[in-house]
């Protein structure tokens, strides 16, 4: 059997601790925090993950396509275990059917999460960021055009703990946003999703590439490439 490597994004690291089972893994690699800004830093910090790993393995990812981030990346010797999500706020909630029902409610929903706070991925720190370029006056129309067609800000959050530790921070980044008259909702996530992403990975580290992993998982072979389209549903 081919070893477990884990490559995930920081924000999934406290479902890590929770849910991964001991003896899957012997590495995981937590990448920063923000990267899926901008899509071609993603890429480029995943791929010299993979690359670095000398022995053929399994690597399971913990990241969605994240704005076209994992597009292109190559899986050379290994096999690539990948939730098949559009980014982390689906994982996150604990599956495709909650992420779906949360966007047909209110489908101009700007997630808030513990990783996109801690690293200032918001409207306010945005604000901070442009002022001194800007100036008021252009930094606000310049943040109305990217926002104002938004209804919620919401922060998910997977344990109530976590929700208690990080609202004071999203209720500052809310209020900023109420000039475009956004209200502000929690939402408790679940671990469902990256429990069965490591169920998955056994099933697929015992019985190789070929096993079938249902709608919600991504198997890239050896030699094989991730592709957008692969997403789609």
């Amino acid at each position: 059997m081919p070893p477990v490597v884990v490559v995930t994004c920081k924000v999934l690291a406290a479902a890590l601790e929770r849910v991964l089972p001991p003896d899957l893994t012997g590495e995981i690699k937590l990448l920063e925090y923000g990267l899926h800004s901008v899509p071609v830093k993603l890429t480029r910090a995943v791929q010299e993950a993979l690359d670095d790993i000398t022995e053929p393995s399994l690597v399971v990812l913990g990241y969605g396509l994240c704005g076209t981030g994992l597009r292109d990346i190559r899986a050379g010797t290994h096999t690539l275990l990948i939730p098949r999500m559009d980014d982390c706020i689906a994982i996150l909630l604990g599956s495709y059917k909650s992420y779906i029902r949360e966007f047909s409610t209110v489908p101009g929903t700007y997630y808030l999460t513990k990783g996109w706070l801690e690293s200032g991925s918001h409207p306010l720190n945005e604000y901070h960021k442009y002022l001194p370029k800007y100036g008021p006056e252009k930094t606000l129309w310049l943040l109305n055009q990217q926002y104002r067609h938004y209804k919620r800000i919401a922060l998910v959050a997977s344990t109530p703990e976590e929700m208690a530790a990080y609202r004071e921070q999203a209720l500052e980044v809310a209020r900023f946003c109420e000039q475009w008259g956004w209200r502000y909702e929690e939402i408790v996530g679940s671990d469902d999703y990256v429990r069965r992403l490591f169920e998955t990975a056994i099933a697929v580290r015992d019985s190789g590439p070929e096993t079938r992993v249902g709608p919600d998982f991504l198997v890239i072979p050896p030699g094989g490439e991730i592709k957008q389209e692969m997403f789609m549903r």
